[in-house]
């Protein structure tokens, strides 16, 4: 048998092979989840009561392995680690990590979980990668910068190919939103405002998924999220021409307290003008 060779990597990589990188892992952590689950698993509690189970630790080692080796200078937030209690001191460039968003919906044995790799420098999501295991589809982002143009793609069987967040058509915007928040009082209020054509309720970064390559309008979220939640999602959604904004309607930070997010609105391509219900 030929010997193990671990794969090395040069210390200083530009954006797109950090992206690449961070493609790469998501898709191996993917694939460690479906091994996961068709060997069954247990699922547990954490702390606050949210579920874990052995496919989020396989897939966050897999990841936190695949980064530190390639860049162990920046520093890596992921979920599973955070609530160990092993949290790196912060530098103007850091990722974040969910390995496994969605668990709840992956251990009820839906398909809307994925894996999410983001990349932060400063308080900004600069470039992501989401996988989602159950379909094959990849997506990476990265948001334009002085002289660089912004990139999106999604990855599936077809190959590659480039997306973009759609302007809401006439009919009616399509919104997506969380599985465990369909009940909120506040959305119908929020999309009384808005023609609506149709509500998807979905789990996971699938959601940001939809509306950058075109298939979805809005997603907005009320309830509580983490940063690892959102960042790779954020960074893809906007390099494909949506927007994550705050309730305020100011872009949508990090290096907040204790990685908590507040509630947000990510939309596709445009504010939702033209999705104002008719007078």
């Amino acid at each position: 048998m030929a010997p193990h060779r671990r794969r090395v990597y040069p210390r200083w990589m530009t954006d797109h092979e950090l992206l690449e990188l961070a493609a790469r892992l998501a898709r191996s952590a993917a694939g460690a989840i479906l091994a996961v689950r068709a060997a069954g698993f247990a699922v547990e509690s954490k702390s606050d009561h949210s579920p874990v189970t052995e496919a989020d630790r396989v897939a966050e080692a897999i990841i936190l392995e695949g980064l530190r080796a390639a860049v162990p200078e920046i520093p890596v937030i992921a979920e599973e680690e955070v609530c160990a209690g092993r949290i790196p001191a912060l530098a103007h460039r850091y990722w974040l990590v969910d390995p496994l968003d969605g668990t709840r919906e992956f251990a009820q044995g839906s398909d809307s979980f994925a894996v999410c790799v983001g990349l932060v420098e400063g308080d900004r999501a600069l470039l992501g990668a989401v996988a989602l295991p159950a379909t094959g589809e990849v997506f990476g982002g990265l948001v334009a910068a002085e002289g660089r143009p912004a990139l999106a793609w999604k990855e599936d069987a077809a190959g590659r190919r480039a997306i973009a967040a759609r302007t809401p058509p006439e009919e009616g915007i399509t919104v997506m939103f969380s599985n465990h928040y369909r009940d909120d009082p506040r959305l119908e209020p929020f999309l009384a405002e808005r023609r609506v054509a149709k509500v998807v309720n979905c789990g996971s970064a699938l959601k940001f998924c939809r509306l950058a390559e075109g298939e979805a309008d809005l997603y907005p979220r009320f309830g509580r999220t983490m940063e690892w939640d959102t960042a790779a999602a954020q960074a893809l959604l906007e390099a494909a021409g949506g927007r994550v904004l705050d309730m305020a309607g100011a872009p949508f930070r990090y290096g907040k307290p204790g990685f908590e997010n507040g509630p947000f609105i990510a939309w596709g391509r445009g504010d939702g003008a033209q999705g104002q219900a008719a007078s």
